[in-house]
């Protein structure tokens, strides 16, 4: 392999790493403070992509990739905190077997109106005008976009790192992991805090399908694939930890790109990431960045 093919293939999984970290630190977010799987994750996710491509195209490429973005996140958050005060609120504390029951029916619920409103085609969306050029390097070309994803992702995840360590309401999140009743009682609304965290975790969803939007199809069929991922590389790098969320997202980001990029490992790239799956698992059932839940 050259060294123009193996930059190629490192370009190509941190663009995939890139879109799935953002997505997977959403679905880790919510189930650190909450302790709820969300099954419906990749649902938001395949909303946020579907009205950035609906509001992009009537815009145009000048302002449409943004303004579509910006709409796809409001209107991701606004049905993230209806999820989360008309359903998940009455399942807290419940078995995760509820919790994974519950969030899997609104998955076929919302494919169900996704498709009556957007329809069962592909829909593609262009990139924005400022970014939509080829770079070269080492002899190949790259989408400009690919870079900016990559870009909106270190944003993001920094963005996500300051707030959850940094900020007032990220000491509340963390606090009402350990001990949501001292926390209730020293004066925070916690069903209130709970709501901000879904809608965040939603919004980052909302993200990860608005920016994925330019480079892949949108479909109705996209919420499983990322969702199966998102799950994968929160498990590998640990359910609840951002950071094990990047990790995550760069092992498997790149896994997919070298694997799917092989002739000889192409058809088995998604086997690969299962198979480290489960060689975290048996090793470090927790995760890599996880913490074992004190029984």
């Amino acid at each position: 392999m050259s060294g123009g093919q193996l930059l190629l293939f490192v370009v190509g999984g941190l663009s995939n790493a890139a879109y799935l970290f953002i997505v997977a630190a959403g679905l880790s977010l919510v189930f650190g403070a909450l302790r709820v799987i969300n099954m419906a994750h990749g649902s938001l996710y395949m909303i946020a992509a579907f009205v950035t491509g609906v509001v992009a195209n009537q815009l145009g490429l000048t302002l449409g990739f943004w303004g579509g973005l910006v709409v796809a996140v409001i209107v991701t958050g606004l049905v993230g905190a209806l999820i989360e005060v008309v359903v998940l609120r009455r399942v807290y504390g419940e078995e995760h077997l509820v919790q994974l029951l519950a969030t899997y029916a609104l998955t076929l619920v919302i494919a169900g109106v996704v498709r009556t409103v957007f329809g069962a085609n592909y829909r593609t969306v262009k990139p924005p005008a400022a970014i939509n050029f080829s770079v070269t390097l080492a002899g190949n070309s790259y989408a400009a976009y690919s870079f900016f994803m990559i870009g909106a992702a270190v944003v993001i995840g920094t963005g996500v790192y300051i707030l959850m360590y940094r900020t007032t309401l990220g000491r509340n999140i963390r606090a009402a992991v350990s001990d949501p009743e001292l926390l209730s009682a020293s004066g925070v609304n916690v069903a209130r805090l709970y709501t901000v965290v879904f809608v965040m975790g939603a919004a980052l969803a909302a993200l990860g399908g608005a920016i994925v939007a330019p480079s892949q199809a949108v479909n109705a069929s996209m919420d499983t694939d990322v969702l199966v991922l998102a799950f994968a590389i929160s498990v590998i790098g640990g359910l609840g930890s951002i950071i094990g969320s990047l990790v995550g997202a760069l092992i498997v980001g790149e896994v997919l790109s070298f694997g799917v990029q092989n002739q000889y490992t192409n058809p088995y790239a998604i086997a690969f990431v299962f198979i480290i799956m489960v060689i975290v698992l048996t090793i470090r059932p927790w995760g890599l960045f996880g913490k074992a839940e004190q029984t």
